[in-house]
């Protein structure tokens, strides 16, 4: 394996945009995997008490990938100041992580 593995988390508004984004982000193999979720977000944003309907990504992917799929979230998403951060995956099957290398090689 060429190095760990990460999840890479970013909340977008609309159903369209989170597709969008995961079917770049897997295409361009800086994920290999990404899934989509529905959420409530409570925020302050502006000063004001925020209540919104989001779709959350989940991109599974390795360290090495980390600029570049950051920089692809940054160019594709629609929020002024989007939410992107990585988590590392502390223990994964090895075939698993296996195909996410193979999904996120170049």
């Amino acid at each position: 394996m060429t190095g760990p593995l990460i999840e890479v988390r970013t909340t977008v508004a609309t159903e369209a945009d989170a597709q969008r984004i995961a079917d770049a982000l897997v295409t361009r193999r800086l994920a290999a995997c990404v899934q989509v979720e529905a959420v409530r977000s409570t925020y302050v944003w502006q000063g004001a008490l925020q209540h919104d309907s989001e779709w959350r990504l989940l991109a599974k992917t390795l360290a090495a990938r980390w600029p570049e799929l950051e920089a692809a979230i940054r160019e594709l998403h629609p929020y002024a100041l989007p939410a992107i951060w990585a988590t590392p995956v502390v223990l994964a099957g090895a075939d698993y992580a296996a195909w996410v290398e193979a999904g996120c090689s170049r």
